[in-house]
């Protein structure tokens, strides 16, 4: 039997910045300035539809601020069918811009949880990846922003999630540090209490290297 999270406003934290939106009029005479500070014409033929298009592309790469990390995991089972060991998705695709740079940074998310009694659809978690992950980020606070989600929803009996990823502000600028990588990684419940459940987390997820 399937049901569905109560009061899902309430079990995330919300977003009081009060941070309001500039017209998009604004947003497109922004990208003209900043052309024009690069040293080109922002009204030359190749660049003059360039605005619009920047514009577009960015609301789409940050549609994250207009999704709900609680509306992506409110579909729900409780019927596990005796079902008491991990639930592991591997290789969850992570793109994302950071936060100083506005730059991306692109990977892959590992979550797993022991259900308590529910579990999400599987196309949830990556959902719930992607809602965050299309804001600008710091990949310690997407990796946390993720487990304090599933940890608020389907409150299961542990959590783990480890991100990968490649950062461009520190491989294509500064130190261009090629082929550089960063991992972060987060636990809750009995991952966080229990040296050998992170282990075996680690393991699996590192399985797929192998396969």
């Amino acid at each position: 039997m399937d049901s569905q999270i109560k009061n899902p406003a309430e079990t995330l934290p919300v977003d009081d910045s009060g941070a309001t939106r500039p017209s998009r009029e604004a947003a497109e005479d922004a990208v003209r300035t900043l052309i024009a500070w690069t040293g080109d014409d922002p009204t030359r033929s190749g660049l003059i539809d360039t605005p619009g298009r920047v514009i577009d592309a960015w609301r789409e790469l940050c549609a994250g601020y207009d999704g709900s990390p609680a509306s992506a995991l409110k579909r729900t089972f409780e019927d596990l069918e005796h079902y008491d060991d991990l639930v592991l998705v591997r290789s969850i695709p992570v793109f994302s811009h950071c936060e100083h740079h506005m730059m991306p940074f692109i990977g892959q998310a590992h979550i797993a949880y022991y259900p308590a009694e529910q579990v999400t659809g599987l196309s949830k978690l990556a959902r719930l990846v992607d809602t965050y992950a299309r804001r600008l980020q710091s990949q310690e606070r997407l990796t946390s922003e993720i487990l304090d989600a599933i940890d608020a929803v389907l409150a299961p009996r542990g959590t783990a999630v480890m991100i990968d990823a490649e950062h461009t502000c520190m491989t294509m600028r500064g130190i261009r540090a090629h082929g550089a990588r960063t991992t972060t990684t987060r636990y809750s419940g009995v991952f966080a209490e229990d040296r050998i459940e992170q282990t075996r987390f680690i393991t699996l997820v590192g399985a797929e290297q192998r396969d």
